[in-house]
């Protein structure tokens, strides 16, 4: 059943759901080191006992960039801080940079991390004024930890990644529990792991016979693909479908499923169930779950 906005599931009021005491939405704090607004220096150290560097593009102080933490008529819930990861055109990243810009996401993009610095995607952020972080850096031994310090200067709440094709280091996984997001082109678990990504995906899809695909969006863990499914929405899989036609429709509801899941962990609608399967509050009834 597809919920009412573009994400598919359930929006019901189901009178056997029980939480425990301790479930919250699915947000973390980060420790308050480095105030991204204060950062002025386009050169910024990751960590305080070594003097490798990540290169950061120019950081931009306009208020377009850094609009007020709180706004009352989200219910005074502070502006979430994402930091975006990215390795090629970082279509869902300009999605989801636009729709926090319009006002449709609760949040800001402060940084964008990418292994790929020429791409698409990081030359939009730099475009946007966003600072650009380059990892794995190559030639350099940048440790994990060290774009962990970094992201946490940046107080980032949540890590979106969007096409970013590396596997996400143990150190940055702990360090953000239940706040990193991925989006696949396929419904996980079908499709998924090692190998998969981008038109490998639809082709595969294609071949099996499949009469359904559809993006899925999902926590990150320790391996591909493999983290709890928060989101997912249904593309029919056409009898004449090639696999460059499949993948535009996939990749358009990738688009706005992704920004209304970002839209929903920023305003705080995500919580886990007891067996820790995570679900979305409905934005317009409380008491419904999509």
């Amino acid at each position: 059943m597809i919920a009412q906005t573009n994400l598919s599931g359930f929006c019901s009021n189901p009178k056997n759901l029980h939480f425990p005491p301790q479930s919250s939405p699915s947000f973390i704090r980060s420790p308050q080191i480095v105030s991204f607004k204060s950062i002025s220096n386009p050169t910024i150290p990751i960590n305080v006992s070594s003097k490798r560097l990540l290169q950061c593009s120019s950081i931009s102080q306009s208020s377009d960039v850094f609009p007020s933490d709180v706004d009352e008529s989200a219910g005074g819930l502070r502006r979430k801080k994402l930091a975006v990861f990215v390795s090629g055109g970082g279509s869902n990243f300009r999605s989801i940079y636009e729709a926090t810009v319009n006002g449709l996401v609760h949040g800001d993009v402060v940084v964008l991390v990418t292994n790929k610095p020429g791409c698409g995607g990081a030359e939009y952020a730099r475009d946007k004024g966003i600072p650009v972080i380059l990892f794995p850096k190559p030639k350099e031994s940048i440790s994990e930890d060290d774009l962990v310090d970094t992201l946490r200067r940046y107080e980032i709440d949540f890590i979106i990644l969007a096409g970013y094709l590396k596997l996400i280091p143990t150190e940055l996984i702990r360090a953000y529990p239940r706040s990193i997001l991925n989006i696949h082109p396929s419904l996980l678990p079908a499709f998924g792991g090692k190998g998969f990504y981008g038109m490998k995906v639809h082709n595969a899809v294609i071949k099996s016979g499949a009469r359904f695909s559809g993006p899925t969006v999902h926590y990150v863990d320790e391996h591909y693909d493999t983290g709890r499914i928060l989101a997912q929405s249904v593309v029919p899989v056409l009898a004449d479908d090639t696999a460059d036609k499949l993948a535009a429709r996939v990749l358009h509801k990738e688009h706005e499923m992704y920004v209304d899941v970002v839209a929903a962990i920023c305003e705080e609608r995500v919580i886990w169930r007891a067996d820790g399967v995570p679900i979305i509050r409905s934005k317009n009834n409380p008491d419904e779950y999509c």
